[in-house]
C-alpha cells in the first residue's frame, strides 16, 4: 500500500452539504416551536377577539378600507379584540379601526423576502417567521372570522377556515364575507359547482354568511353566541389543541 493510499479520504462536498442542511432544519423545528409557546402566551388574554382579512392592496381612501375601519371600530366598541395579518391595506383598516375603540387592537406580522411594513395601529403585535404558525393563531384565538373582499391570501384564509369548521378541527364560528357584489360570483360557484357535483353538503353553504353593513356584523357574531358564552367550552380547547 502506497503512502498515498494510506491517507484519510476527503469526505464528499455534496454529502457535507446535504448533511449541514438537515441538522439547520432539524433545527427549525425549535424556532417553530418558539413561535408558537410565544405567540400562544402573548394572545392567551385576548378573547373574544374576531380575525379581520382582506386585500394588503386596498389604498386608505378606497370604499373597502372606511367599510373595515367602520365594522373594527364597532366590534372594538362592542368588546372584541380585532386581529389583522398587521400589513397595510385592509389589514391596516381593520387595526386602525380597533387602535381608537374600546379593545385591544392585535397585528400578526408575517416575514416576507420582500418585508411587509407593519401598520403602526398595533397595541399587541406579533411577527412570525412561518405563515402556518400565524395561521394557527388567527383560528385558535377568533371568535369569529371577518371577510373582506381581497386576494389569493384572503382566499387561503378563507378556505383555511372554511375546512376546519366543516371538517370539526376547530368550533363552529360565524364566518361572514363582507360586500355581497364582492362575493356573488364566488358563492355562486360554490353552489352550481361544488354542491351540484357532490364536492360538498348543500348545509356546508350554511358556514358562510353575507353581510354588508357593519352594525349587522356585530349583530350577527352576538347572535350566533346568544345561547352561550363566547368562551370555548372544555370539549372545543380540547379539539383546538390538534389544530
Amino acid at each position: 500500500m502506497s503512502s498515498i493510499d494510506k491517507l484519510p479520504k476527503m469526505a464528499d462536498p455534496e454529502l457535507l452539504a446535504k448533511s449541514s442542511y438537515t441538522a439547520r432544519e432539524s433545527w427549525r423545528v425549535f424556532e417553530i416551536m418558539a413561535e408558537f409557546v410565544e405567540s400562544t402566551e402573548r394572545l392567551s388574554g385576548i378573547r373574544p377577539a374576531v380575525s379581520i382579512f382582506g386585500s394588503a392592496r386596498t389604498p386608505p381612501d378606497d370604499a373597502y378600507y372606511m367599510l373595515t375601519e367602520q365594522i373594527a371600530r364597532q366590534l372594538s366598541d362592542a368588546g372584541f379584540s380585532v386581529i389583522s395579518g398587521g400589513g397595510p391595506g385592509i389589514m391596516e383598516a381593520a387595526n386602525k379601526g380597533a387602535f381608537f375603540g374600546k379593545s385591544p387592537s392585535v397585528g400578526l406580522n408575517i416575514q416576507l423576502p420582500h418585508e411587509q411594513n407593519n401598520n403602526p395601529y398595533q397595541d399587541i403585535s406579533q411577527t412570525f417567521g412561518h405563515f402556518f404558525a400565524r395561521k394557527v393563531m388567527f383560528v385558535k384565538f377568533a371568535t369569529a372570522y371577518v371577510v373582506m373582499p381581497g386576494g389569493f391570501g384572503t382566499m387561503d384564509e378563507l378556505m383555511e377556515a372554511l375546512t376546519l369548521v366543516q371538517t370539526g378541527k376547530t368550533r363552529k364560528i360565524p364566518i361572514i364575507l363582507v360586500h355581497e357584489p364582492f362575493w356573488a360570483g364566488l358563492i355562486d360557484w360554490f353552489k352550481t359547482t361544488l354542491v351540484k357535483e357532490g364536492m360538498i353538503n348543500p348545509e356546508d353553504m350554511d358556514l358562510i354568511k353575507i353581510i354588508n353593513e357593519p352594525k349587522e356584523v356585530v349583530d350577527a357574531i352576538f347572535k350566533h353566541y346568544e345561547a352561550r358564552g363566547f368562551e370555548p367550552s372544555a370539549e372545543e380547547r380540547e379539539i383546538q389543541l390538534s389544530l
